[in-house]
């Protein structure tokens, strides 16, 4: 069974954060901000760009430009963050409303950063256990940004969250931008190294935790977890990238082009270095930041500009996620024929 990505859609708020706006907000020089975290800007949603909303917006572009009727659409997933319009809320059924995809049914997934690879997982296996499955919609919205203190040294990592929506349409018997086999794995060891450490059931939110600004992103341990994740971190993510690629019948050699999450640039260039591949194979995302999950949508939108991509192309998208979650998922680009360097 081929199943194939019929149409991609991103939405990017217009307003930014510089670095030198990031400076300024944590004390760090701007040229940290841009040669170690490698962040020239970010978009951050302003207060009209809610994280559905913007999931809505993206949607509408990947079904205009997939020229693909949403009362076709099966199943919509919500791809997004949790922080959203409401809480308690499935925010899928809304974008399923809003979109027009009137015989649909929809749910949310949630693997924070590393949820667009696992949804598009669940979703090929959705299409090849129900016959009735021919088309879904990945769609959501992030804008965790809300969530940074600058002035926290320990969420340092973290000042590259940024705002925006991607959506991606997968149809079965698509005939090209063939997605293959997909590598996910979690470690649990740190699944309370990154946390809110206020606003849920341990600990309710209170007028005091407001005043104080607790409600943010929180690292309790850093140093160990900066030890434990280092021992780990970019093996797994070589790891997943290559079982990916041999679950699909390739190996590293055949990468063109790798969709990649924006982080650190030593760290970027260290997974380039370490699968053989050039600059120009993967677009380093310092003009955007971390969208979090909708990063390797927008990398592929961008490579598409650009014309990093070809018929026939070996594409690998790959995620990390705080938690902590490794993803990644190889797809044979354009037609599937091979075209001549």
């Amino acid at each position: 069974m081929k199943i194939g990505i019929a149409g991609t859609g991103t939405y990017l708020p217009q307003q930014t954060m510089t670095a030198e706006e990031i400076g300024q907000a944590s004390g760090l020089p701007a040229e940290v901000i841009r040669t170690k975290l490698g962040i020239v800007q970010k978009p951050v949603a302003g207060p009209e760009e809610h994280t559905v909303q913007m999931g809505i917006w993206a949607a509408q572009e990947a079904l205009r430009k997939g020229k693909v009727d949403p009362k076709s659409i099966d199943v919509v997933i919500y791809i997004g963050e949790e922080h959203k319009e409401y809480p308690l809320w499935t925010a899928a059924i809304k974008i399923q409303q809003e979109i027009g995809a009137y015989h649909a049914w929809a749910f949310d997934v949630a693997l924070r950063c590393g949820t667009t690879i696992m949804a598009m997982k669940v979703a090929k296996s959705l299409m090849m256990a129900d016959s009735g499955i021919r088309t879904v919609l990945l769609a959501g919205g992030y804008r965790n940004h809300d969530f940074i203190d600058y002035t926290n040294d320990r969420t340092r990592f973290m000042f590259n969250l940024a705002g925006g929506g991607a959506a991606m349409i997968l149809k079965r018997d698509h005939p090209s931008n063939l997605l293959l086999e997909s590598e996910i794995m979690t470690d649990g060891s740190f699944s309370e190294d990154v946390i809110v450490p206020v606003g849920g059931t341990k600990s309710p939110l209170t007028a005091a935790h407001l005043s104080e600004g607790l409600y943010r992103l929180d690292v309790p341990d850093p140093a160990g977890m900066k030890q434990r994740l280092e021992q780990k971190s970019m093996a797994n993510f070589l790891h997943v990238i290559r079982r990916s690629l041999a679950k699909s019948g390739y190996t590293e050699r055949d990468i063109r082009y790798l969709a990649i999450l924006h982080m650190k640039r030593s760290a970027h260039d260290f997974v380039l270095n370490e699968l053989g591949l050039d600059p120009n194979q993967a677009i380093y995302l310092e003009e955007y930041g971390h969208i979090g999950q909708m990063d390797q949508i927008l990398s592929l939108e961008l490579a598409e500009r650009q014309q990093l991509l070809k018929d026939g192309d070996i594409v690998v998208m790959v995620s990390a996620g705080i938690g902590y979650a490794w993803g990644a998922a190889t797809i044979k680009w354009g037609n599937g024929k091979e075209t001549a360097p």
